[in-house]
């Protein structure tokens, strides 16, 4: 028998990350302002990041809604996959596709990159995102997803991790200003007490400011986070695409001309 989905728990936005604290710092920022907009938002975290020689389990849980709940973020999932031995393989994908089946969102948010001095998880994680939304849609195999409907999730962005070790050539970039947010996204990344005590937590916050900084100054906003898509971009609207930034961060004003708009 096939599951029927409660509409009450579909989401606009699933975020997915390996360990707790990822997307915090990756698009906290950004995932605190879809839910300002209106906007009903999931994380997933596909291990507790556990073992680690800063836990117990039970803190990272704590600390994670604690999180949650500074975001905004309505929606909270930790797929206890195993930590430090992360592997895109079949198994996890029925685990992480039959959660994009049951919230079934419009918009996957998934985060991307290689880090050989971080865990090998954020690479394996990347793989298994992409996987997994293709699993959400495969017919006749109800049952290696808890007998729920396949779902096609319409939109996957990219969240690159800002510690990448390869230089991507992206078919689209974009920016989120998150300016009215970033303060919340420190807030969220300092819950994290036990993976950051006060040394580490200001080297943190000191890396992701002058980040968010120089990702947003591109754009002329104060802060922002930076995004990628698989395919171009596409828009019916010329004018409101490029529009949609602030434009550069030191605009050139002609004397006389005070008047005219700088964006």
């Amino acid at each position: 028998m096939t599951e029927q989905v409660n509409p009450g728990e579909r989401l606009d936005v699933v975020a997915v990350a390996p360990h707790p604290d990822d997307l915090e710092i990756i698009c906290g920022g950004t995932l605190a302002k879809l839910v300002k907009q209106g906007y009903r938002v999931g994380i997933i975290d596909l291990t507790t990041g556990e073992p680690t020689p800063r836990g117990p389990v039970e803190v990272r849980a704590q600390e994670a809604e604690a999180a949650r709940v500074r975001l905004g973020v309505q929606v909270r999932l930790n797929l206890q996959l195993p930590n430090r031995e992360l592997m895109d393989c079949p198994a996890n994908r029925y685990v992480l596709a039959t959660a994009l089946r049951r919230y079934r969102p419009n918009i996957l948010i998934g985060a991307v990159g290689r880090t050989p001095a971080a865990s090998p998880d954020h690479n394996q994680g990347h793989l298994l995102i992409e996987a997994s939304r293709f699993y959400s849609q495969l017919t006749k195999w109800n049952d290696r997803f808890a007998h729920t409907e396949p779902y096609r999730v319409p939109h996957l962005v990219y969240a690159p991790f800002p510690f990448d070790a390869e230089q991507r050539h992206f078919h689209s970039t974009f920016v989120i200003d998150i300016s009215d947010t970033f303060e919340q996204k420190l807030e969220a990344v300092a819950c994290y007490h036990s993976q950051f005590d006060g040394e580490r937590l200001a080297k943190v916050k000191h890396f992701i400011m002058g980040y968010n900084i120089y990702t947003g100054s591109r754009c002329g906003f104060a802060y922002g986070e930076a995004f990628a898509l698989p395919h171009p971009i596409g828009a019916s609207d010329l004018h409101t695409l490029v529009m949609g930034g602030k434009g550069s961060p030191a605009p050139v004003q002609l004397p006389g001309q005070s008047h005219l708009p700088m964006n």
